[in-house]
């Protein structure tokens, strides 16, 4: 009788696991679908702000504001919900960014590393429910910083944004940003480097015409390879797409061309209707003649008007509400984003760090080789394929950008 009641209990205690492991993986899928869904119109409203070469990585402003989300109620909260595309439910939230953290951070082929810092005034009584949350979720650490000295406190930020980026991100805040009445900052760094799958011969690297608009063409420097790769014709967005996988086929790069040299602006304002997902489903591999140009840029990007013109609006008034932070009137005082990225014969590195400042207010069948040359404007982005085991795969944007003049 012993022994029956011994295996029920283990039989139980399997089942409650199990029903654990299948809940996190719907809050994983939950998450990510959300962060794609921000992803598309982030990318969108930021083109608008910044014409020209661009970087940004969704990925570390959905981290960086999903944790202020979490302290936020009330109206700001249902703000942050829906332009952040979160879950209705705070514990699908929390444990699928868990999840997706800790997701990121398991890799051995690429280097990926994903880490988040709350920096805090002594001034602020922290509520302690919030704290943890930021410690046992987000696997944040909080450090004290007195803001009223805000040289010392942009040193301190800043050295911490260098540190998570291998030194690629600099200067993330200025002590503009932060003075006496400064009493939050939510940083979150995003650093990727990863080396083809298939790496491009430098001998075969040369100067060829890229075509920067109809009446100006430039010689960049751009690789070239045959080899199989996935391939799509995008009709509805008057496009085709490539996708060229980093060593472990978990990261790709995905190469969006306009089928005219001046269509990049139709094609961003289309992709705005669509997923990273079902864009992949219309590819498959074939042969391809690849030519990619080399190219390295910076952004800096100042986030509080694209947030107000996607609705996170109260956030930045005196409708803020932060409650679930901490006690005292808070609202954000500034969002700010830098980015880089380089991309040459080896792989790509890229990295980015944002901070969220809040403040006290006063086939089969043989083909001959299909020809892909990047030769005029196009969008890229820096994706992981998550597969949850459940469902189809899900990709996930790291980075997403446009390039108008490679420049090395």
């Amino acid at each position: 009788m012993r022994i029956l009641i011994r295996s029920f209990w283990l039989m139980a205690l399997a089942l409650i696991t199990m029903s654990e492991a299948e809940e996190n993986v719907e809050a994983l899928r939950s998450v990510v679908e959300g962060a794609n869904q921000f992803s598309s119109s982030f990318f969108q409203t930021v083109v608008r702000h910044n014409p020209g070469n661009l970087i940004i990585s969704p990925l570390t402003a959905s981290i960086a504001l999903a944790m202020a989300a979490c302290g936020a109620r009330g109206n700001t909260e249902a703000q942050f919900r829906n332009v952040l595309h979160l879950p209705t439910s705070e514990s699908v939230v929390t444990s699928g960014y868990q999840s997706l953290i800790d997701n990121l951070n398991s890799f051995k082929d690429n280097k990926l590393a994903v880490a988040n810092k709350v920096f805090v005034a002594a001034s602020l009584n922290l509520k302690p429910s919030y704290k943890n949350l930021t410690e046992v979720y987000f696997r944040s650490s909080s450090q004290l910083v007195n803001f009223a000295q805000s040289q010392e406190a942009a040193n301190i930020i800043n050295s911490w944004a260098e540190q998570n980026t291998n030194n690629l991100i600099k200067e993330l805040v200025t002590p503009a940003m932060l003075d006496d009445l400064t009493k939050l900052v939510l940083a979150n760094a995003v650093y990727f480097k990863g080396q083809w799958k298939d790496k491009f011969d430098p001998k075969s690297t040369s100067d060829i015409p890229f075509h920067t608009s109809k009446v100006e063409v430039k010689n960049v420097p751009t690789m070239y390879r045959q080899g199989k790769y996935k391939y799509g014709d995008l009709v509805d967005l008057n496009a085709k797409f490539v996708v060229i996988p980093y060593k472990g086929d978990e990261f790709s790069m995905v190469i969006i061309l306009p089928n005219e040299i001046d269509g990049l602006s139709d094609v961003q304002k289309k992709l705005q209707n669509t997923s990273l997902t079902n864009i992949l489903s219309q590819g498959h591999e074939e042969e391809v003649n690849l030519w990619l140009p080399k190219f390295k840029m910076e952004s800096m990007l100042k986030l509080n008007d694209v947030l107000k013109e996607m609705g996170l609006t109260d956030a930045f008034s005196n409708r803020a509400n932060f409650s679930a932070t901490a006690d005292g009137i808070l609202y954000i005082s500034h969002v700010i984003q830098k980015a880089y990225i380089e991309v040459n014969e080896e792989g790509s590195e890229a990295a980015a760090a944002t901070a969220v400042i809040e403040s006290y207010r006063m086939g089969d069948i043989r083909r001959p080789a299909r020809k892909f040359k990047i030769d005029q404007p196009f969008v890229y982005y820096i994706i992981k394929t998550i597969n949850d085991e459940k469902e189809s795969d899900i990709s996930l944007s790291l980075f997403s950008g446009s390039v108008i003049e490679p420049k090395i």
